[in-house]
């Protein structure tokens, strides 16, 4: 990616991608490795919180778990979002949420008129990054506490039958919910699989604690969807 690549070239302590209308913004850390979504709602939710305490923090269901706990240690409140900007705009509101942030680089702030904004969320993170005295990849280890699957999609001719074959599988373990789509909580490790709204498809998420843990969870659950 040309990003690292200048990161690593330049010497530089932060690497910032923005999309084209600049609502979502992409971190690399000063090694050239990109940030996931997760890990920035973490730092910037953090950062929220040191200006708001207390405050209401929103996240969608397939950010880390990693997130609600930074949220409860920073002394925030966590509300669970299915994934979404409408979802979240509308949840901000009724909760009356100072911020809030996805997986997919999305963040939304209360003073933005609970929009998103991807260069709002980059300057919390260069304030995080300023004060800190560290690296961001020190900033982050904290936050770096589980391993994740990404996003894995599967073509399936019925996804509502495929999900309910896997919601039974697990019937009898994990606890189970589905605001939006099925989301499967083992304790060790948890998965959300949702049906795409335009394509056959289904969306699989993953995290669990290590990345061995991780690979043998997605090849059980994969082996579950493709019977």
């Amino acid at each position: 990616m040309p990003l690292q690549e200048r990161v690593l070239a330049t010497g530089a302590d932060i690497g910032l991608a923005f999309d084209g209308d600049a609502d979502r913004v992409f971190l690399v850390d000063e090694q050239g490795r990109p940030v996931t979504g997760s890990l920035t709602t973490a730092l910037v939710a953090s950062t929220v919180l040191g200006h708001q305490p207390g405050a209401t923090i929103i996240h969608n269901l397939i950010c880390s778990r990693a997130v609600p706990e930074v949220i409860a240690e920073h002394g925030g409140r966590a509300v669970r979002s299915r994934v979404g900007h409408s979802y979240i705009k509308e949840l901000m509101a009724t909760e009356g949420a100072a911020f809030a942030g996805e997986h997919s680089g999305h963040y939304y702030f209360a003073d933005n008129y609970r929009a998103d904004s991807g260069l709002i969320a980059a300057l919390l993170v260069l304030e995080a990054l300023s004060t800190s005295g560290g690296t961001l990849s020190d900033l982050l280890t904290p936050f770096d506490r589980y391993a994740a699957s990404g996003e894995v999609n599967f073509s399936v001719d019925d996804p509502a039958a495929v999900s309910e074959r896997v919601s039974l599988a697990y019937a009898a373990t994990g606890s189970q919910d589905t605001l939006d789509g099925l989301t499967v909580d083992m304790g060790a490790w948890w998965f959300n699989l949702r049906p795409s709204n335009t394509e056959p498809l289904l969306r699989l998420n993953l995290e669990a604690a290590t990345a061995t843990d991780c690979a043998d969870r997605l090849a059980e659950v994969s082996a579950l969807i493709a019977q």
